[in-house]
């Protein structure tokens, strides 16, 4: 007896289940992040045309564990003993089979007390440099401990990019450390962070904890392939040496 097929129509799938196939998606992509080059200078950066997403941060806010966690691999990122001593832009790159459709830069930590004067007012000054001018830039992604909020440097990197993010770039803050935070001291943190991020996203984040890692990394490859992005992949240069 031949079985008859059912031809009942199929249910849609639910707005959770797609936002987690979305997440599934954006997690995968972020897994194929590989070291691409290492620079001193702006100068000594490659011409891109993918888009190009920077971590910026607090030498201690917790840059590295996140670019790490997003990433799925431990050590990508390094994570000095000694914050503030890692003072080179690191640039990894993005995409499956081989084709580059993305870059994460992993900008130097400010602010830390034992690095010295004149380093810290050097790599303010590439940073902001890198911020104003890196033409492929796209997006940011501002790492706060939101046990201490914004810093005085913070609120000066905000300064800084604020005309780009009302030309377009994205933005992002990354509370981190959210474990460390009651249910209502997060949701105060959040609340407070919204009005001091002038129109940016916010976003609470723990490693440990497993908070708002999905989140990041949906909004990181929507922010990469956005609907009208039509320009050409680009085949994976090989690494400088660090």
């Amino acid at each position: 007896m031949t079985a008859t097929p059912n031809l009942l129509p199929q249910a849609p799938p639910t707005a959770a289940a797609t936002e987690k196939s979305r997440a599934a998606i954006a997690m995968g992509w972020l897994h194929t992040a590989k070291f691409l080059t290492t620079a001193p200078q702006l100068h000594f950066l490659p011409a891109l045309d993918v888009p190009e997403i920077a971590f910026v941060g607090r030498s201690n806010a917790g840059k590295s564990t996140c670019i790490n966690t997003l990433t799925q691999q431990k050590q990508l990122a390094f994570a000095s003993k000694r914050p503030g001593r890692t003072q080179h832009i690191n640039l990894f790159s993005l995409g499956k089979q081989g084709v580059m459709d993305a870059v994460l830069t992993d900008l130097p930590g400010y602010g830390y007390a034992a690095v010295p004067k004149q380093d810290k007012i050097r790599w303010q000054q590439v940073m902001a440099n890198y911020l104003v001018s890196r033409e492929n830039l796209k997006a940011i992604v501002l790492m706060c401990d939101p046990r201490h909020g914004m810093t005085e440097l913070d609120e000066v990197l905000l300064d800084v990019i604020r005309p780009r993010v009302e030309e377009g770039l994205k933005f992002l803050v990354v509370l981190t450390k959210a474990d460390k935070l009651t249910r209502t001291e997060g949701a105060k943190a959040l609340s407070i962070m919204k009005l001091q991020a002038g129109g940016g996203e916010v976003r609470l984040f723990s490693a440990p904890k497993r908070i708002g890692i999905e989140e990041v990394a949906t909004l990181l490859w929507d922010w990469a392939h956005p609907p009208e992005n039509s320009s050409p992949v680009q085949d994976l240069p090989g690494p400088a040496a660090p």
